[in-house]
């Protein structure tokens, strides 16, 4: 209870822009799109067991880019927005921050062949562990497939970040994550396991779907930094009762001083990076290899070292407040630290000089452009959903933002 009352809040705090990575939070989101053919997969199933597989592996993939990923993200300003449209992976995204305090960043995806919509409103909730920083991702994730009159919803795990201070940056999620078909009641519960001690759950990822009278149907498990699998429960069962034993025996084994000495914020062994395949297990999902300049690039995924792109073409038709557009994101991604920090600082200035501006006119600040405020049609949550109009081109009455 008192790390708790201690654990401080680090959304308002300015951090160093040597801590960031050349990515806005907004561009950051857009990674969840990377695996998007598990969505297709989904889309285009007749069974809808096999839906809810894919559902959850594109819920566990949509978090794999965060491995080894300890810059942070440019916290995205008011009003400011990013587009992607990728004919080749079949969708058209778009987000907005639509509020600066709390911090809440609102995106909507579209099938291009009309095939799903994916949309949500995320305010992660940053706190200060003393040797870590946590970040929990509140905000409802709703996935719509039409062909089949169906709708899911989750949210994402925790996000923990270890040794801030000093030592080698190593990231876990750990939480439960419950997705739900609003349709057939089925639902797919995971838990993404914390890494316990000698790392021996770091990164493991297993859970059940589950039909309407909550009977177990089938087992998942795996990592989210490596691959999913499906297998008969009772199989999964049988090989984790096993697998408990002899945890129990090596934990006998092992002497009470280690278990004590044990730092929750000390990187887990290499050796623990793998995941044993039960026999009868399917594959649905492995995560794509990383380029081989990913080390030297943030830990870049593919997918996202191509979230910067800005060509003359593009330049025509974006509005002024695309993330591509900051200067201080350009700067960083140009090496230019000296540069990166000026701006930075000078458009968070701007950013308060034009609130205060607002609250002394009564000005009526329209908090989003592009979303509204209304409860998520499927939970009643409070969310922000897609007021539409975006990819009409017309951005005429757009802030000057950066």
């Amino acid at each position: 209870f008192m790390m708790h009352e201690l654990c401080t809040e680090l959304s308002k705090i300015t951090m160093p822009v040597i801590f960031n990575e050349p990515l806005s939070f907004l561009q950051r989101l857009t990674e969840y799109m990377e695996h998007t053919y598990l969505i297709q997969k989904a889309s285009t199933s007749q069974d809808s067991i096999h839906r809810m597989k894919c559902v959850a592996a594109f819920a566990v993939s949509a978090v794999a880019s965060q491995w080894e990923r300890t810059g942070k993200p440019f916290n995205p300003l008011l009003g400011e927005t990013y587009e992607l449209l990728r004919e080749d992976l079949g969708f058209r995204w778009v987000s907005e921050q639509v509020s600066h305090h709390p911090p809440v960043s609102a995106f909507h995806v579209e099938g291009i062949k009309s095939d799903f919509m994916f949309h949500g409103s995320i305010y992660p909730k940053l706190k200060f562990w003393g040797k870590s920083v946590e970040a929990e991702p509140r905000g409802i994730i709703t996935l719509e497939l039409p062909l089949h009159n169906e709708a899911y919803t989750w949210t994402n795990p925790t996000c923990c970040v270890h040794n801030i201070i000093m030592g080698q940056l190593w990231i876990e999620q750990y939480g439960n994550v419950e997705i739900i078909n609003h349709k057939t009641g089925e639902r797919c519960c995971l838990t993404f396991k914390p890494c316990g001690i000698f790392g021996k759950e770091l990164h493991k990822v297993e859970g059940y779907i589950l039909d309407k009278s909550k009977k177990k149907i089938c087992a998942l498990y795996g990592k989210w930094t490596e691959c999913l699998y499906s297998v008969d429960p009772a199989t999964f069962d049988a090989h984790r009762k096993s697998d408990t034993k002899r945890s129990e025996k090596d934990r006998k084994g092992s002497t009470q001083s280690n278990s004590a000495d044990e730092d929750p914020d000390e990187m887990p062994p290499p050796e623990a990076e793998t995941v044993q395949v039960i026999p009868g297990s399917a594959l649905i999902w492995r995560i794509s290899p990383r380029p081989d300049n990913s080390g030297k690039y943030y830990a870049f995924t593919s997918f996202a070292l191509q979230l910067n792109e800005l060509n003359a073409e593009m330049e025509r038709v974006l509005p002024q407040t695309d993330c591509r557009l900051r200067p201080d994101i350009r700067a960083l991604e140009n090496g230019d630290i000296d540069a990166a920090s000026a701006e930075k600082n000078r458009l968070e200035e701007k950013q308060r000089t034009a609130r205060k501006n607002r609250s002394k006119s009564d000005e009526e600040w329209k908090i989003s452009r592009w979303f509204h405020q209304g409860p998520n049609p499927y939970t009643g949550a409070p969310d922000w959903l897609y007021t539409g109009g975006y990819w009409d081109r017309n951005y005429s009455h757009l802030p000057d933002i950066y």
